[in-house]
This record gives C-alpha cells, sequence and structure tokens, in this order.
C-alpha cells in the first residue's frame, strides 16, 4: 500500500465547487507573490492569525489589529529649505543701523546713543567702536549738541542756567561741556527772558492780590531755574511797572 493511500483527502474533496475556490485562492496568492518581486510576506499575529506585511509596513490581521511598526520616512523630519533660512545678523551692522536711524532728523548725544544701543542688546565693544568713530567723522559732536540746545530752550522756554544744565546732564552731556557752553549764555538775555515771563504770567493775575502774585510770579521762575534773588528783583521791577506792589525779597 502506498503513502497516498493513508494520506487524508482534502477538504474540498468530493465537492466541485469548493475544489475551484481553493486552487483559485492558491494561484491568486502565487501570482501577486511573483508580480511583488517577493516584497509581501506572511507573518504570524499576536494572535495566531497570519498577517500580510507589504514592503516593511503591517497589513490588517484577521481580527482588524494593525502592527505597531511604521516606516523611517515617516518618523524623520524633512529637510530644512535653505531659501528660507535667514543668515544671523552681523552686530555691529545691526548698531550702526541703530545709529543713523537714530540720527536721522535730529542731532543726538553719545550718552543717549550709548543708552539705546544698550536696550538693543549691542555689545559694549562695539557700542564703544562705533560711537568712536561717529565722533571722529563728526557725527555725534556733545558740544555743538549743547550749543544748540541751549540756544533754543533758553530763549523759547525761558529757561535759566541751572535748568538747561539739569537738561543737559539728562542728555547724557557730560557736566564740563554743557558748563563751557552755558558761560556763552550772556546774563542779560537770561534777565530779560525771566522779564518776559512774568509781564506773560501777571496778565492771568489780574484778579489776586499782590502778595498772592508775587508768590506766584517767584515760584514759576524758581522752577525755570532762576535764583531766588534774580526773580524776586524782576518779579518786584514787573509789579511796580503795572502799578501793583510786591513783596520784598526775604533776607538771604
Amino acid at each position: 500500500m502506498s503513502l497516498d493511500e493513508h494520506r487524508p483527502p482534502p477538504a474540498w474533496a468530493g465537492d466541485v465547487s469548493l475544489g475551484v475556490d481553493a486552487w483559485t485562492r492558491r494561484g491568486a496568492s502565487t501570482d501577486a507573490g511573483e508580480q511583488t518581486h517577493d516584497r509581501s510576506e506572511v507573518e504570524p499575529g499576536h494572535d495566531g492569525a497570519r498577517v500580510e506585511t507589504r514592503g516593511g509596513t503591517s497589513g490588517r490581521s484577521s481580527g482588524g489589529r494593525r502592527s505597531g511598526r511604521r516606516t523611517a520616512s515617516r518618523t524623520t523630519p524633512p529637510p530644512e529649505d535653505e531659501a528660507t533660512q535667514v543668515p544671523h545678523a552681523d552686530p555691529e551692522t545691526v548698531a550702526r543701523k541703530i545709529l543713523l536711524d537714530q540720527l536721522t532728523g535730529q542731532p543726538r548725544t553719545r550718552g543717549e546713543l550709548q543708552a539705546k544701543l544698550a536696550t538693543k542688546l549691542v555689545p559694549d565693544d562695539v557700542a564703544t567702536r562705533l560711537l568712536d568713530r561717529f565722533e571722529e567723522v563728526g557725527l555725534i559732536d556733545d558740544e555743538a549738541f549743547a550749543r544748540l540746545w541751549i540756544g533754543s530752550r533758553q530763549p523759547g522756554k525761558g529757561l535759566a542756567r541751572r535748568a538747561l544744565a539739569q537738561e543737559l546732564r539728562r542728555k547724557g552731556v557730560d557736566d564740563e561741556v554743557a558748563r563751557e557752553a552755558l558761560d556763552e549764555i550772556d546774563p542779560a538775555d537770561e534777565e530779560h527772558a525771566a522779564r518776559l515771563l512774568v509781564r506773560k504770567k501777571l496778565r492771568t493775575l489780574s484778579r489776586v492780590d499782590d502778595q498772592t502774585a508775587t508768590r506766584r510770579l517767584v515760584g514759576m521762575l524758581a522752577r525755570k531755574g532762576y535764583a531766588s534773588g534774580m526773580a524776586f528783583a524782576v518779579v518786584r521791577d514787573e509789579l511796580r511797572s503795572a502799578d501793583r506792589e510786591g513783596l520784598e525779597a526775604p533776607d538771604a
């Protein structure tokens, strides 16, 4: 007796339709394997069911679950677009641009410009080098700035030397540089500016008594930087010119 006689018959034996279906499935699987050049593999799933994988990506098992594998293309970030990359700005180029923008339309002191560069986080060595260079070529000139500032604020706002010195200090002008510019103020011009201030303010004090008017006028001149002696002298003279009597200056 041959071995074939003891082999159990296939499940579809006796039923031609089952045999055709089994043969068709087996043939289709073989053809697909030849077309993909062995790219498809059959692996056992977690529950024993067959899982078909294609090109390294898991397919679905008979239970409808996917394998946890992922392709490298899904996890690797795309390369950066060189066309959209912005080069780092040179600190010296940035600082020079800031200085030129600040000096456009009006002069500024070295102190003001240095403070501006500091707020933009420009390194100190870069700021110092550029500020020195701008001074060499005349773009920064604290002496000229001080004279220009005094020439506009003293007659325009009626400020005295003390008030002008405080403003120049806030602008970053060195005290010695400011003093040289302030020494050019003519005392007669300073007194004339004080008289103009008093005359203008006096027109609004017609309904107050002379003592109150004196206090207000002297206080105004003090805020403008005038010494108390000059302030009382100017106010007294202007009140008398207006046929009013003011207070005498207090003893020093």
